[in-house]
């Protein structure tokens, strides 16, 4: 028996989420949700750390109001990005978002420093300008003044369990987000920092997932009425917490993680650096138990994040999945991964316009929008897993979605279609239950990572989605091959 907190940060919203493992079974409820969101400010998109960290002590000052005394509370957020600390633990500055611009064109100039085939093979990960390694080679071109005054780098969740602890530490999880972790040596990899120009000084040693940072501070505590209990690293990328979550048994599934990002792929022991999976660009990031999580990063419900922003939010999430079910199948189609959508001024003109460039409709509704999006998604997790086929992965026999997606039926039952296997859907609160479920195995209140899958099987309900009209779905994606060809 154990009680735990997870604080489960995304780029959308937060949520703190109290556990209580007991008789085999998890039992949470959510305490506290509060707003995220990006920040422009002076020309740059920026994450409002003081805020989320003031809306953290709240939410420690109601779980202890309620009564509740963890036994340890761990966070996690999503990666790449990072604060920069002064020599003497002040913030310099707020933390830029990563979907800034600031890194554009970033990935081709250090090329010409590094190129991609020795990157790939020392790191593993997946291209994409907003890695931390572009961001920081951006601040170096642009004479970054907090750069050159900063003595430690931390990532978000690491710079969170900073503020909690006063201790400074990076989680191997991600850390591996960065594309400057050796994945091979576990360590920072210097020929990439000394060709970017980044201060190797900045990075701390990395520790594993299930490390305990320390106690809260006592100022913490005087504040919110909680004692100085342990704070323990989870994995702190919250995609590795929802993948240590994954219902499954055996080894023969593919996971997507879905929510602002899909993030699709396989578990491996060791990371796959291989010339194929540079060319299909695949990441391997760190996962527990000593594991890699082989996948990749696909755009994800952003695109309806941005299609409801793009119609003034004038419908709920809901409303637009319900229209979408009722519009025209495969009218249009787009490469959801094209570097165009990662932060339109409107995603429903970005998406227009690749319909034109491509030689298809315009959607004409919000619906046909959301579909033309859902549609997509499952068509690239399709392509996802003819690419692991090509690379000579074990055979995937089904696929768990986990995480917010989940409440989207239509796009649950769209993947089933569009990959011809069953999907398993569940939990929904995948992350913060693997984030707990993490704490509960470094405590000793649960044997392995196994155990752990075992109770999220025991404690929640999956939703099964069997494959159908699976015809017209290859068709389409014979369609939407094409379109990524000649976009």
């Amino acid at each position: 028996m154990g009680c735990y907190v997870a604080i489960d940060i995304g780029a959308e919203s937060g949520r703190i989420l109290a556990g209580e493992l007991k008789g085999g079974r998890l039992n949470i409820r959510e305490t506290s949700r509060f707003s995220n969101g990006m920040l422009r400010m002076g020309g740059h998109l920026h994450w409002n750390v003081p805020r989320l960290f003031e809306e953290i002590v709240r939410g420690f000052s109601s779980i202890a109001a309620a009564g509740i005394i963890p036994d340890s509370i761990g966070v996690d957020t999503w990666g790449v990005d990072f604060a920069l600390l002064a020599p003497d633990g002040s913030m310099l500055g707020l933390p830029v978002a990563y979907r800034d611009p600031r890194t554009d064109g970033m990935m081709e100039k250090f090329f010409k420093l590094v190129p991609r085939e020795t990157i790939y093979s020392k790191t593993g990960v997946q291209f994409m300008q907003i890695n931390t390694l572009y961001q920081l080679f951006a601040m170096v071109r642009a004479g970054s003044p907090l750069l050159a005054a900063a003595g430690d780098l931390l990532m978000m969740p690491d710079f969170l369990n900073y503020l909690f602890t006063g201790r400074k530490t990076m989680e191997f999880t991600n850390a591996t987000t960065t594309q400057l972790l050796n994945v091979h040596t576990g360590s920072w990899d210097g020929e990439l920092l000394e060709a970017a120009g980044i201060p190797s000084a900045l990075f701390r040693p990395v520790v594993r997932p299930g490390t305990e940072i320390g106690p809260l501070l006592n100022e913490i505590s005087n504040r919110t009425g909680l004692p100085p209990i342990p704070v323990i690293a989870p994995a702190t990328h919250d995609t590795g917490s929802a993948v240590a979550a994954v219902p499954a048994e055996g080894s023969d599934f593919a996971y997507i993680s879905s929510g602002t990002w899909s993030l699709m792929g396989i578990e491996t022991r060791k990371p796959i650096t291989s010339p194929g999976a540079l060319k299909c660009n695949f990441t391997n990031e760190g996962g527990v138990n000593g594991t890699f999580r082989f996948l990749k990063n696909i755009m994800g419900l952003w695109l309806v994040q941005g299609i409801r922003a793009g119609f003034a939010e004038k419908y709920d999430y809901a409303e637009l999945t319900k229209m979408a079910s009722e519009s025209q199948s495969f009218r249009s189609l787009i490469d959801v991964n094209d570097i165009r959508f990662l932060n339109p001024d409107s995603m429903p003109g970005a998406i227009s316009a690749f319909c034109r460039r491509t030689g298809q409709p315009d959607p004409d509704s919000p619906g046909a929008f959301t579909r033309c999006a859902l549609e997509s998604l499952a068509l690239e997790y399709r392509s996802v897993l003819e690419e692991l086929k090509q690379l000579d992965a074990p055979p995937v026999s089904r696929i768990h979605i986990i995480g917010g997606g989940t409440k989207n039926k239509l796009l649950c039952r769209m993947a089933a279609e569009a990959t011809g296997l069953p999907v398993f859907a569940g939990p929904a609160e995948a992350t913060g239950i693997g984030n707990i479920l993490v704490q509960a195995v470094s405590i000793g209140h649960l044997d392995s990572i196994g155990a752990a899958r075992e109770v999220v099987r025991g404690s929640f309900d999956l939703e099964k989605y069997e494959p159908e009209n699976t015809p017209a779905w290859n068709s389409a994606y014979e369609k939407f091959l094409e379109l990524k060809e000649k976009k």
